[in-house]
């Protein structure tokens, strides 16, 4: 079994970036999640309620993100990877409050204006750690701004599985994973519990409950009823409906596309 995708989501619930090869760090792979939108209360924004954050894709420059609109390329806007001199402002991520650092008004004028609403983008501040739950925790890891845990594993034969009974197969940037695999039976993943990448270990710690976000298509940001309607037929689990398995990662360094994936 080998890694055939590293990926990225900068921006929360925008889009990915493709990897060769990625720093893994305790927090996530670098850049992960580093930034957020959030509306004028500080609550976190995603796709679940804005699907159209699905069109705004982000590259990644020597010192800068660039994020545009796949429709309309023309609209973009850079913004500094270091930055951190914004003002601090509390902003949460599903139950945890997180004091977060303000990007700036330019960047927030373009955000609103591409989404039509009032939001602010805000990056991690790394002197106030977000904590993973306990019962998780192996050397009291923290996390970006990602929903729950540092990195997303999935199998590419658990999608393979997944649209063989799909009318129409989806791709697998519905399912948001940090890093994919080839080989090895679908589901495989599900009875992990240590892994090895590379020199790397990581620890499985819980699968992924899937929510309306796998619904919507990434390129056109319209919602459907699929993949959440097959999958509720075969992978719900006490009322949740579990596809992937989250990782903490146990050392740091680098991992990369063709390097070898062994559960022990």
């Amino acid at each position: 079994m080998k890694i055939s995708q590293i990926n990225i989501y900068p921006i929360k619930s925008l889009g990915g970036i493709n990897l060769i090869d990625a720093n893994v760090e305790v927090s996530g792979f670098q850049y992960d999640r580093n930034w957020m939108l959030v509306d004028q209360n500080g609550k976190f924004l995603t796709q679940r309620t804005l699907p159209e954050m699905a069109l705004l894709q982000v590259a990644l420059g020597k010192d800068h993100l660039l994020v545009y609109h796949s429709l309309k390329t023309s609209e973009r806007i850079k913004i500094p990877i270091d930055e951190l001199s914004g003002e601090k402002i509390k902003s949460n991520v599903w139950d945890d409050a997180v004091t977060t650092i303000h990007v700036s008004a330019e960047v927030d004028k373009w955000f609103s204006s591409q989404l039509n609403v009032n939001c602010h983008l805000v990056k991690m501040d790394l002197e106030n750690k977000r904590y993973i739950e306990n019962k998780y925790s192996f050397n009291n890891e923290h996390v970006s701004f990602a929903d729950s845990m540092p990195f997303l594993l999935i199998g590419q034969s658990s999608l393979d599985d997944l649209n063989s009974k799909l009318k129409e197969p989806l791709p697998m940037t519905r399912f948001r994973p940090n890093i994919v695999f080839t080989g090895g039976q679908a589901f495989a993943e599900d009875d992990w519990k240590d892994i090895q990448i590379g020199q790397l270990r990581f620890r499985v710690t819980k699968p992924c409950a899937r929510c309306v976000m796998t619904t919507i298509n990434q390129e056109t940001g319209t919602k459907g009823k699929e993949p959440l309607k097959t999958l509720a037929q075969y992978r719900n689990v006490g009322g949740k409906i579990l596809f992937g398995q989250n990782l903490i990662a146990l050392d740091k360094g680098i991992i990369a596309v063709g390097e070898e994936i062994k559960p022990y």
